[in-house]
């Protein structure tokens, strides 16, 4: 039963996923009425690999419907309805069909057969199916060995370029010089930057001790509250922009994260050549013996930013400097909406169960919960940002309020009495008198009431 459920929730996600990849771009502010039109119909003449699908093509009308799902609900509208024929049992698991594609894809000149039975010996698959319902399977996939051969040859390398401010910003970390930390220890600075791809202009850079995925929410949220919307973010496929965290939030916001295929970085030339400048005309002029502190790497850095880059002709931008392109343009960014609470979008989610002790785990912190929710699994938000988490504890859809830090001395102090089933009560410091000790202390005996 629970690989059904399992295998019925990854076919869910993988039609959800498909269904996104469709309709992102679509729904990205910059986007023109008539080009989202256009695109739309494009979509439609296209031939697809429909996950778990024998059709090829979409109608103008269902991308419109999806488009329509994902503005409202977010990425989770995408998601398949629930057949009433659910469960039902199929000749292989969407868990082997998956490992077929995904061998095939990355090995275009295999044969299915060659594929399943090497899926076979590696121990992937248990499932022996004939040939003719596998031939069926990969037409359907659309993983044919000609098409994908085909395809792998059409490879190609395009020179793209966007025209609105925001409409796209590439993301990209560099390694720099070491700098000493408080402690004494010298560490490798990393600098974290995005560009924006119409006016080159950088919008938000920093150098830190590490590449972490806190680090880029941490530049997406600046870039949201110091510019505006952003139209879909173009990374690689680095540790830093694949966190789970980071991309609940950005489907919250509705913002498309695209990745770049693995060891071709021509798409990030962008990026690639303001990393060249940086290290040619800001790193190797820098005395880094003279720098105490990533403080003030960062101070140096802001100010060559602004003072020489933002302020140079830029080839690619017919002679014009970052900062007159997007000055010239900045009338077509879009604001972000001021009623979207940014700091609750941003938080962090985890799934604890309650101790009997009433603590939960987050980030190796220790935090009491609410006595009610003691043996249930909670969500947990929190904002990983700052030293001092506030988490709130959250159970079937109701705030239960913040768990304060577990304080063990504290703890100490709180009296506790034997009972009689010789089982320790705790009683609170200030226990409420009973009516004859109110009496007694007044002065007064039962019998003069």
């Amino acid at each position: 039963m629970q690989t059904k459920k399992l295998d019925k929730e990854l076919l869910e996600k993988s039609i959800m996923d498909f269904r996104h990849s469709i309709v992102a771009e679509l729904a990205n502010p910059y986007l023109e009425h008539g080009e989202c039109i256009r695109l739309i119909r494009e979509k439609s003449l296209r031939h697809w690999d429909i996950p778990y699908s024998s059709k090829n093509s979409i109608s103008q009308a269902t991308i419109k419907q999806w488009l329509k799902l994902y503005r409202q609900y977010g990425k989770e509208g995408l998601r398949p309805k629930r057949r009433t024929d659910s469960g039902n049992s199929r000749a292989i698991s969407a868990m082997e069909t998956q490992a077929l594609s995904d061998l095939l894809a990355s090995q275009p000149e295999l044969t299915a057969t060659g594929a399943w039975r090497k899926l076979l010996q590696e121990g992937k698959v248990k499932t022996n199916i004939s040939s003719s319902s596998l031939s069926r399977l990969v037409s359907a996939q659309g993983l044919r060995r000609n098409e994908r051969l085909k395809e792998k040859s059409l490879e190609q390398n395009l020179k793209f370029e966007f025209f609105y401010p925001l409409e796209c910003v590439q993301a990209d970390c560099l390694h720099g010089p070491l700098i000493p930390r408080p402690n004494g220890k010298a560490c490798k600075a990393i600098l974290l930057a995005f560009i924006d791809d119409a006016t080159r202009r950088i919008v938000y850079a920093e150098f830190s001790a590490s590449e972490h995925s806190l680090a880029f929410e941490k530049g997406i949220r600046h870039i949201l509250l110091a510019h505006g919307r952003i139209g879909r973010l173009y990374v690689d496929n680095g540790s830093t922009f694949v966190s789970l965290q980071t991309e609940r939030i950005l489907n919250t916001l509705q913002i498309h994260l695209v990745h770049s295929k693995p060891y071709k970085p021509q798409g990030r030339g962008k990026i690639e050549r303001f990393f060249r400048t940086v290290r040619d005309c800001f790193l190797r002029p820098l005395d880094t013996k003279t720098v105490k502190s990533f403080d003030e790497l960062n101070l140096l850095f802001r100010t060559w930013l602004e003072s020489e880059y933002h302020r140079n002709p830029h080839n690619g931008l017919g002679k014009k400097t970052p900062l007159e392109a997007w000055v010239e343009k900045a009338q077509y960014i879009k604001r972000f909406d001021p009623f979207i609470d940014i700091e609750n979008v941003f938080l962090h989610e985890c799934h604890r169960r309650v101790a009997k002790d009433q603590t939960v785990t987050v980030n190796g912190q220790l935090y009491e919960a609410p006595c009610v929710l003691t043996g249930k699994k909670v969500k947990l938000r929190y904002d990983p940002q700052r030293l001092g988490l506030q988490v709130e504890a959250w159970f079937e859809g109701k705030n239960y309020g913040y768990c304060r830090k577990l304080r063990l001395y504290e703890n100490t102090r709180v009296k506790r009495s034997m009972s009689k089933k010789g089982a320790f009560v705790e009683q609170t410091k200030d226990p409420v008198p009973s009516v004859h000790a109110g009496l007694t202390a007044a002065g007064l005996k039962r019998n003069d009431l």
